[in-house]
């Protein structure tokens, strides 16, 4: 993301794997912006110490408005329950969505959008938004090249290098 001249935009968590990259990102001379839910502020063995910029928000559902207001891309990777639900918004939110798709993790939830596609109950456009790869690298080159598709209404998003990582492997579900 350094290297790219990407910021981060992400659940606010200072511990695991997004502690690490929020970190690195921020040691690299890139913003960092944590969004964290008030109630959870208070509880050090979740958030841990942050780096960057906090914003304090009333609850989860204020946390992804305002990432997504903060962002152009939201990035997952493999997760629980909580990652699966912000993913799940992010998409009906039609924001893109890069899944970091790890040794095919995320390879049961594209078949079944696919078939749902198939089915007729989502449009090819709407799968459109979702985006995958098996490595970092690889994702990030596919956002960066990414052109939004839609059929019925005009995109208002723009990549401006800037990417939102909504939830890691290892985080509480």
């Amino acid at each position: 993301m350094v290297s790219r001249g990407i910021d981060l935009v992400y659940g606010g968590g200072g511990i695991g794997l997004m502690g690490l990259v929020s970190q690195a990102v921020h040691r690299g001379g890139r913003r960092v912006v944590g969004v964290i839910p008030r109630t959870l502020m208070a509880t050090p063995e979740i958030i841990g110490e942050t780096a960057g910029e906090v914003i304090a928000v009333a609850d989860m559902h204020q946390r992804k408005a305002e990432m997504a207001r903060q962002s152009d891309a939201f990035i997952a990777l493999p997760g629980g329950h909580g990652t699966l639900e912000e993913l799940l918004e992010m998409i009906t939110w039609a924001s893109t969505v890069g899944l970091l798709n790890v040794d095919g993790y995320y390879d049961s939830l594209l078949a079944f959008i696919d078939q749902a596609v198939e089915d007729g109950f989502i449009s090819p456009s709407a799968r459109g938004i979702i985006v995958q790869a098996p490595t970092a690298q690889e994702l990030m080159d596919k956002l960066e090249e990414y052109v939004p598709y839609y059929d019925r209404v005009a995109s208002g998003l723009n990549w401006e290098a800037r990417v939102v990582v909504v939830k890691d492997a290892g985080a509480a579900d």
